[in-house]
């Protein structure tokens, strides 16, 4: 079937496993990123039922829409521990295994470092930058520290060493210094030295216990993603799997696959009913050439409030054999039980130029108990955001130089 494409607004999603290559040799890395709400993941409670994890879910994407409403909170990422998906790395030399929390909406990646001023209470070890062999701080002149932007927090002049400052939703932050060190991701042996990081000593706020810090994955000149761009041509794709289907929740990152520019979002259809779609990006710097981000750290797909009671009007006049319910915790907006055995809801489409993305009723829709099922598209007063849960069952591909996505339905996301 031939790829979907929507334009690339910001380079906001959650990757799974990575495959880089080179010119000269042809290398796999496969990097797991642990859902939070996963068996494995240091932050899974076994009592919470599925209707807790939604719902914590929907509160935290309504936060991060809230955050993606100004330029500012794009650039330095979002509350410190709104993050979905913990990734493992190892820094330094001799290297030392990491856990940290995956975050689209920022670039740095960056570690707490020992000696401490003020750290989080961390589970694992914290990485002793006197102990590495290979750890290197920035000078104030480098290319690195002028990337930095506004988080650049001056300079030690008497050590000539670029700082830095990121102040994230919700009070959080944190400072420290730029500098290079050696990284392998997950369990591979394939190593990237010279790698630009923050070494984080000073951090305010809340922060997962369980992680060591952020690992950027945005679409900035500082990002994990934007380093490895020359090594991989600056194309990859990841593809999520519904939690429940036969690849027992595999997600993957194949890294130099080709992406097909597009434009933004023009319309969605519900059934047989075509809305031309009126909502806006949100506010400054999202909206600069499309209209919605795609983000796989955001859970449910947020639409503009004014365009959302068209949108579900339309799904209640295509449904047959349901009624409306509120949601038993009061935070999912729309909705419903069936009422009779031949109960069926509407298909819904997302259309952009020259392409159109169907959605299977599990993207669209989501069982929250034995006989209640709810919307996973829903109001944002913020930026427009396309979920995560929209995304399950496509292989996602981006194209850093042109910007843009493509969206291609997967039977599966085995590698």
């Amino acid at each position: 079937m031939a790829k979907q494409t929507l334009l690339y607004c910001s380079l906001l999603a959650i990757f799974i496993f990575m495959a880089p290559s080179s010119s000269a040799h042809q290398k796999t890395l496969t990097v797991e990123l642990i859902h939070r709400d996963s068996p494995r993941s240091p932050l899974f409670n076994p009592l919470h039922i599925v209707s807790d994890r939604l719902n914590a879910a929907f509160l935290r994407s309504i936060s991060r829409s809230q955050h993606f409403s100004t330029k500012t909170d794009i650039l330095s990422g979002l509350v410190g521990n709104d993050g979905e998906y913990f990734m493992a790395m190892s820094i330094g030399t001799p290297p030392l295994k990491v856990m940290a929390l995956a975050d689209t909406g920022s670039d740095l990646t960056w570690i707490q470092c020992k000696p401490c001023q003020r750290c989080y209470e961390q589970d694992g070890p914290i990485f002793d930058r006197n102990q590495s062999s290979t750890y290197k701080t920035e000078p104030c002149v480098s290319k690195a520290c002028q990337e930095l932007s506004i988080f650049k927090d001056g300079c030690d002049q008497s050590r000539n060493i670029c700082k830095y400052q990121y102040s994230y939703g919700g009070g959080s932050s944190t400072k420290g210094d730029v500098a290079t060190e050696t990284l392998s991701i997950g369990s591979s042996s394939l190593s990237f030295p010279g790698t630009i990081i923050g070494c984080s000593y000073n951090n305010v706020g809340t922060f997962e216990q369980a992680g060591s810090g952020i690992i950027g994955l945005g679409g900035g000149p500082l990002s994990l993603i934007s380093q490895l761009g020359s090594s991989i041509g600056k194309k990859f794709s990841y593809c999520l799997s519904y939690p429940s289907s036969t690849s027992n929740g595999t997600n993957v990152l194949n890294l130099g696959t080709n992406s097909i520019p597009s434009n933004p979002s023009k319309a969605i259809t519900v059934g047989k009913t075509n809305l031309p779609y009126t909502g806006g990006g949100g506010r400054s710097g999202v909206n600069d050439a499309g209209n919605i981000i795609v983000d796989s750290g955001t859970t449910f797909t947020m639409i503009d409030s004014s365009f959302y009671d068209d949108f579900v009007t339309a799904v209640e006049k295509s449904a047959t054999g349901v009624k409306r319910v509120s949601d038993p915790q009061g935070l999912l907006p729309y909705c419903f039980k069936s009422v009779d055995k031949t109960a069926t809801v509407p298909e819904i489409t997302m259309h952009f130029k020259d392409a159109d993305v169907k959605l299977n009723l599990g993207n669209a829709y989501v069982k929250t108990s034995a006989d209640t099922v709810c919307l996973t598209i829903v109001p944002a007063t913020g930026v427009a955001i396309y979920g995560n849960m929209i995304q399950m069952g496509f292989r996602v591909g981006f194209n850093l130089e042109t910007k843009t996505v493509s969206f291609q339905p997967m039977d599966s996301c085995r590698v």
